[in-house]
């Protein structure tokens, strides 16, 4: 028997946030009042106040003095700086999982073609994290974890942008298919260029 966590009202108004943000309902420079939030979902300003801290410490939000929380805006240029960091990580990880199956990342690969085209482009963003998280954990290198952990941020926010660069979520399914099939036929070469390839990110 699987037991449920109660999820408390900070939780859950921070996941409805995290969902808005990851989807683009709430446009990246967006500010989030803790007047109008407090209104819009009938909770108390403290139940806001804890929920936006959390997206905050989560790195979808930022925050500074005497001014509401807000998306960051990932521009180009993040974007390109993001992937000149993400691709030696993803590159180590593919010298160390060439060969190999894993499990989990052809679990979220599955979970992620199963979504309809009208899914929230949030649920796109929480299995292709997963995939590449499940990659990374694969190759059994806790240091490479911890990096690679520390770039999930900007990267659930760069995706959040590619939200109309595919019109139908199995198209990066499709992307992220071929990207497995290469790294567990291997070799090691093999699977280092295409993550390299991988990584070059759609324009919307």
């Amino acid at each position: 028997m699987t037991t449920l966590r109660p999820v408390s009202t900070v939780e859950a108004l921070a996941a409805a946030l995290r969902e808005r943000v990851l989807s683009g309902d709430i446009e990246p420079g967006a500010a989030l009042p803790e007047q109008e939030l407090s209104a819009r979902y009938g909770v108390a300003r403290p139940t806001v106040r804890e929920a936006l801290a959390l997206l905050v410490h989560e790195g979808l939000l930022r925050r500074e003095r005497n001014r509401s929380a807000y998306v960051p805006v990932i521009t180009s240029a993040d974007l390109a700086d993001l992937m000149y960091v993400r691709a030696p990580l993803e590159e180590l990880m593919a010298e160390a999982v060439a060969g190999r199956r894993v499990t989990a990342a052809e679990e979220a690969l599955d979970r992620l073609s199963g979504l309809p085209p009208g899914a929230p482009w949030a649920a796109v963003v929480a299995e292709h994290m997963a995939l590449h998280e499940a990659l990374v954990a694969a190759a059994a290198s806790p240091r490479l974890e911890r990096l690679y952990a520390t770039l999930a941020a900007e990267t659930r926010l760069g995706l959040a942008g590619l939200r109309t660069a595919y019109e139908d979520p199995r198209e990066l399914a499709a992307e992220h298919a071929a990207l497995l099939r290469v790294i567990a036929e291997g070799p090691a070469s093999e699977a280092v260029r295409a993550v390299r390839e991988h990584l070059r990110w759609r324009h919307p």
